[in-house]
């Protein structure tokens, strides 16, 4: 039995016009239809070719579908568990694993994610999480933030140590160890020692001045023929030095200097020195970045007219600071030479207390006399550290800024002949184009020298661009240095005093408690010789004394004697 085709495949009916019977289905027996001809595709074709035939839509039965059984379960709700599938159900498809190699762990104190382990509703996006304080994010303390250019910039730790006497007596110097430590990589260890001496600190300080124009390099403490092997002398430069050195290490420009690495880390100092000046011969005539430049610098003609008013007002500024720290400076050796003064005349007072006190007789005066002696060598001894204490911390920041103040007036002088050197790169540059226009003028029968002289005119316009550039460029750092200069100014000199201030009340301190001490034991000294001098207590008669005991008290004598007498007359 055929069976109608839904799909118009069978070859019977293929070539038939006759309309489907509209109530037609498909059968959902497990009856099969025959199998369709190999000409069902032209017949398939030639039926679509002819015009009359006309194609009706069949109703089609739409039956419900459990939704249990679909592995996502309905739309729009919550899955089903996996204990309620039905047994003969067909296998649950794997879920695609999701990637948690780069997910974050779980912050405590945030509540579990409303997505985090269920499937995620269809048509609906996932947002973030909610966002709340974790708990104690407010007593945890964040790192103060700093820039790159802090982060990156190396540290430096500098000490300057151990000075000693070396050589004989017409070489002899002093010779200081310096240890570094630093996180710097252009050093081979992050620790090591060398031993310099003062002019090694000296020639540092030069060549940073040449290799660096327009920045404020900071200064060694002066030369002293007098007094050089002093104690005093020695540790307040050895200070000096030490200051120095930290803070070029820290400033931005200087501690990328070559020179300062020679000067830290080389264990031949003298012998890398001769073979640098070798190799730059014109460094080490001192002509540093102008030579670079070939730019001339020996000698200024005429006096540097200041044009910038801000770098006037400036000159002006320092000349007062100049003479003002000088006052300064001269008040506080004033002030030192009076404490010196002043430990000098206890320790005579002490020495002559002390005389006096082996010559009297009396131990309840000479006691007292000692006690006072040695208060006055303490006296002494406190007034000495006192004015020591003095030039180390106000009395070596005056003088460092004195000399801080010479270093950018130094500063000046670089930028007064880069001044004058580009002025003199630009008159060079007017002669060789008047020259070359000359020549132009001339013709073409000079055509060599024509090429000569337009190369020496576009040698002196590098030159003068460059020479531009330069002051300019030192113009820049110049007031970028000067404004560094104020804020360590301020930062130091708070510091200085400070500890001025902080080392006087001490000393005060101390002093009243010397004297306190003094009277207390003057008190207890006192106390002890005004018992010692009182009489013994008596014993009242009739507690147990013997006749005898009583006869021998000072009072009953006269009664002993009338009794003796009575006793005779009885006789």
């Amino acid at each position: 039995m055929d069976l109608d085709s839904p799909w118009g495949d069978v070859p019977s009916q293929s070539q038939s016009d006759a309309p489907r019977e509209s109530g037609a289905t498909p059968s959902s027996d497990n009856q099969s239809s025959p199998a369709p001809s190999k000409s069902t595709p032209g017949g398939s074709r030639a039926s679509r070719k002819q015009p009359a035939r006309r194609i009706e839509v069949q109703p089609t039965r739409l039956e419900a579908v459990d939704d249990a059984l679909d592995p996502l379960g309905p739309l729009g709700a919550d899955p089903i568990p996996e204990s309620s599938a039905s047994t003969d159900q067909a296998p649950t498809p794997p879920k695609k694993e999701v990637n948690t190699r780069g997910a974050k762990p779980v912050t405590p104190g945030y509540p579990p994610s409303d997505y985090g382990e269920s499937v995620l509703p269809v048509g609906r996006a996932k947002g973030p999480p909610p966002v709340q304080p974790q708990a104690g994010a407010a007593s945890r303390q964040t790192q103060p933030s700093v820039s790159v250019e802090q982060a990156a910039k190396p540290t430096f730790e500098i000490y300057v140590g151990d000075p000693h006497k070396v050589g004989d007596l017409t070489s002899s110097h002093i010779v200081y160890q310096v240890r570094t430590k630093t996180s710097s990589k252009a050093y081979k260890v992050p620790e090591f020692a060398v031993s310099r001496r003062y002019r090694d600190f000296l020639w540092l300080y030069n060549s940073l001045h040449n290799n660096n124009p327009g920045v404020v390099v900071p200064p060694p403490p002066e030369k002293q023929a007098v007094g050089r092997f002093d104690t005093n002398f020695v540790e307040s430069r050895r200070q000096a030095l030490e200051r120095m050195l930290n803070k070029i290490a820290g400033h931005p420009i200087l501690h990328h200097d070559a020179d300062l690495k020679i000067f830290l880390e080389s264990e031949a100092f003298n012998l890398d020195i001769k073979n640098k000046e070798n190799r730059e011969p014109d460094l080490g005539q001192s002509k540093g970045v102008f030579s670079s430049f070939g730019i001339n610098v020996g000698g200024s003609s005429g006096k540097f007219v200041e044009h910038d008013d801000w770098f006037h007002d400036r000159k002006i500024y320092l000349d007062a600071l100049e003479n003002q720290l000088k006052s300064l400076m001269k008040a506080i050796d004033t002030v030192v030479a009076q404490r010196k003064g002043l430990a000098d005349a206890a320790g005579d007072f002490a020495a002559s207390l002390s005389s006096l006190a082996h010559v009297e007789l009396s131990p309840f005066f000479s006691g007292p006399l000692q006690s006072l002696s040695d208060v006055q060598v303490r006296i002494r001894e406190l007034y000495e550290r006192q004015a020591q204490q003095d030039i180390l911390t106000l009395g070596i920041t005056i003088d460092e800024y004195i000399r801080l103040i010479g270093s950018v007036k130094q500063a000046f002088a670089q930028r007064q002949k880069a001044f004058h050197a580009w002025h003199a790169a630009e008159s060079e540059l007017a002669k060789r184009r008047s020259t070359h226009d000359k020549l132009m003028r001339q013709g073409k029968s000079q055509q060599d020298k024509l090429n000569e002289v337009g190369a020496g005119v576009s040698d002196a316009e590098k030159k003068a661009h460059q020479a531009r550039l330069l002051f300019e460029d030192m113009g820049r750092l110049m007031r970028g240095e000067l404004e560094r200069f104020e804020r360590e100014k301020v930062e130091d000199f708070k510091s200085g005093v400070e500890t001025f201030l902080e080392g006087a009340v001490e000393a005060q301190k101390e002093l009243i408690e010397l004297w306190e001490t003094f009277l207390l034991q003057m008190d207890a000294e006192e106390e002890a010789i005004s018992k010692a001098s009182l009489p013994a207590p008596r014993e009242p008669a009739g507690l147990g004394g013997s006749s005898t005991d009583a006869s021998n008290e000072p009072g009953d004598q006269p009664a002993a004697s009338a009794t003796d007498v009575a006793l005779e007359q009885d006789a």
